[in-house]
């Protein structure tokens, strides 16, 4: 590490790693990566690497469509050697009640609106879709072809890399113990490999982004909560696409090698809890297996548990701290940050470069919460 940057940034996940790559993209020279571990080693490298565009809100479903126009030419955009194994199956969204059901109707519209090429599936339409799909309780479906996943290691190492040869630097295994401030501004980042002095700092440290700012004083309402997931054995090919329901909070893909991967959202008090459990095996297990009874026949290979950034309204937080100038912190992602972080990247960028963007940073303002302007999302498990 050099004595000084002209922008620190704290976390190695993809958001980070993707700002950092924008940030040199833009022609800022000295910027330093800092991770307390290795790059991936918190949410990024423990999600469920799906990408989709079928969101409710305009804000939302803008920003996942251009985003996903990014994954799909990241190793160009990069200059990454190796493939990002971006898998373009589709995403079938199912809907269980009538309300849900509705909700899809006026989530497509939305969708429309930005040319998001997503149509709706009646109960037999989603059974051809996924032959195994018990469509008992299934009132009909979403589907977009463009949505997939990624591998979100290979995905953040393309930004890092590219990030790089820019003349980022990244220092991994180096954690952040405290700031400096002067005169109302960051100064600085006390680290156990020692001081750097900083111009800016962007938090990007996930579940941990709220700790770091009331460092420098400032309160962020964003809290964490434990999301678990398995992967099961490979088996021949049974469904190319992803398959959601947001009302009984499960998602499921079989991962080219032939694997599932499967989770359901959680309902349990925040915390830092990365430890897996029999309970959330047996609770996922019974209901996987009732929407697609043939999964009965896999056997669990591995669970794993990861941590969900929330914010009170399922939207992340980009903001600059009020108590200190030039401490910005993005957090907040609500599970949601892997597959909307190229563009959020490049909003970040824009904003502290002074380039246009047509996208409102302000919308992302931690202020919402006081006045109320919440930026509601019903597509979210």
């Amino acid at each position: 590490m050099k004595k000084g940057y002209d922008i620190v940034i704290v976390g190695g996940g993809i958001v980070g790693c993707a700002t950092a790559f924008e940030l040199a993209k833009r022609g800022v020279k000295d910027i330093l990566l800092i991770e307390k571990r290795f790059l991936t080693a918190g949410a990024t490298g423990r999600c469920g690497a799906g990408i989709r565009q079928q969101w409710g809100s305009e804000l939302n479903a803008r920003i996942a469509l251009e985003s996903t126009q990014i994954f799909e030419n990241l190793e160009d955009y990069t200059g990454y050697q190796r493939s990002v194994e971006l898998h373009q199956g589709g995403y079938l969204l199912v809907a269980y009640t009538e309300k849900e059901w509705a909700q899809f109707q006026k989530n497509l519209e939305v969708q429309h609106k930005l040319g998001i090429d997503s149509y709706a599936l009646d109960r037999e339409a989603c059974r051809k879709k996924v032959p195994y799909l018990n469509l008992d309780g299934v009132y009909g479906g979403t589907f977009c072809q463009k949505d997939g996943h990624a591998n979100p290691f290979h995905c953040t190492q393309a930004y890092a890399q590219g990030a790089q040869r820019m003349g980022v630097d990244i220092e991994t295994y180096c954690e952040v113990t405290g700031f400096r401030m002067e005169g109302g501004r960051i100064a600085g980042v006390e680290t156990t490999k020692g001081y750097v002095e900083a111009k800016t700092v962007i938090n990007c440290a996930n579940t941990r982004a709220p700790e770091l700012a009331k460092m420098v004083g400032e309160e962020i309402p964003v809290y964490s909560e434990r999301h678990q997931a398995l992967v099961t054995e490979p088996v021949a090919p049974l469904i190319d696409c992803m398959v959601m329901s947001f009302s009984r909070s499960y998602y499921v893909q079989q991962t080219p090698h032939g694997s599932f991967v499967m989770g359901i959202g959680p309902k349990e008090a925040p915390s830092h809890n990365f430890n897996s459990s029999w309970q959330f095996l047996e609770h996922n297990c019974a209901v996987m297996c009732e929407a697609l009874p043939i999964l009965r026949k896999l056997r669990v290979v591995r669970q794993w548990a990861g941590q969900y950034d929330m914010s009170p309204d399922c939207n992340p937080v980009i903001d600059e701290a009020e108590s200190c100038k030039n401490f910005y912190s993005m957090c907040g992602f609500s599970g949601h940050g892997f597959m909307v972080s190229p563009r959020v990247a490049i909003l970040m960028a824009n904003y502290l470069t002074g380039q246009s963007d047509d996208l409102d940073i302000h919308k992302f303002s931690k202020k919402r919460f006081e006045t109320g302007e919440l930026l509601l999302e019903p597509a979210v498990v």
